[in-house]
């Protein structure tokens, strides 16, 4: 039988048992599979997927929606990739006006590299700000921070999911809850009883990424930092927006090199809703 041509392959939902697909995928594409993130937004979010008639999949992306169920008031895209083999063909143009039907008037944002923004730029996003990616062994500073910082526990949890809402502008109960089992590390800023930070660190390939990072100021994500790097032999990776020059430039100081500039992209707002000046960095690209 003649292979069908790919602009009539079914566009469907992904779920967590395409996670090897998925991560085939990124292999394929020259990522690492990141099987654990693959993993999470698969569960937390909701995936769409080509599949090739030949095995596995043609092309992949996850949407991740926060705010009211079934009205949400924001949706991320990431991890949006196509096979080498069928690239250049259209097929990333096509999931992607399928995921903007799906999602309807929901206002989208979405972290692109230098080779995927001008198809999102085609498709209507527009260039609202840029986050730079650090790597490296981080190295501890002479002096000990002010700011006092520990392990979470679920006490912790109320405070941290009202905190995190004020600052990200929408609601991420169904993302945050999950941190816990997600992350290696998950610690908190405390001052005089009142929880002024949070931070975790998750495990990616042979790298612990910091994220979410949400803070009441730059000194506090220094000491959520310094908090994560003392308790994980691992590099840190890191997405922070470039808007908090003082914090990239203490991360430098202290190890971390610059890997890579995405830009911040959104779809039917002109600007992410929430507190910028206190959300230093997101839990993942993929997930805003």
């Amino acid at each position: 039988m003649p292979t069908p041509s790919l602009a009539a392959l079914p566009i469907r939902r992904l779920t967590h048992r395409d996670l090897t697909a998925c991560a085939d995928l990124s292999e394929d594409r020259g990522w690492p599979r990141e099987e654990h993130k693959w993993g999470f937004l698969l569960t937390a979010g909701k995936g769409y997927g080509i599949d090739d008639p030949d095995g596995g999949l043609v092309s992949a992306c996850v949407v991740t929606e926060y705010g009211p169920q079934h009205r949400p008031d924001l949706g991320a895209i990431g991890m949006v990739l196509v096979a080498g083999r069928h690239s250049r063909q259209g097929i990333g143009r096509r999931l992607m006006r399928h995921v903007l039907s799906a999602m309807g008037p929901t206002p989208l944002t979405l972290h692109a590299t230098p080779n995927g923004r001008p198809l999102y730029e085609e498709l209507g996003f527009k260039v609202t700000g840029r986050a730079e990616m650090l790597r490296g062994h981080f190295t501890p500073g002479s002096s000990e921070s002010a700011v006092a910082t520990r392990a979470a526990t679920a006490e912790d949890l109320s405070m941290i999911l009202r905190l995190d809402e004020e600052v990200f502008g929408a609601d991420r109960t169904h993302i945050i809850t999950r941190l816990p089992a997600f992350t290696d590390q998950l610690r908190v800023a405390e001052e005089n009883g009142r929880i002024i930070g949070y931070a975790g660190a998750w495990p990616n390939m042979d790298t612990q990424v910091v994220g979410p990072l949400i803070a009441r100021d730059t000194e506090t994500a220094k000491a959520l930092i310094a908090s994560l790097a003392a308790h994980t032999d691992r590099p840190l990776r890191t997405d922070i927006d470039v808007r908090h020059e003082e914090l990239l430039t203490w991360a430098k100081e202290r190890g971390l090199v610059s890997v890579a500039f995405n830009a911040v992209m959104m779809y039917g707002i002109s600007e992410l809703p929430g507190d910028w000046t206190r959300r230093f960095a997101p839990l993942t690209v993929a997930a805003g």
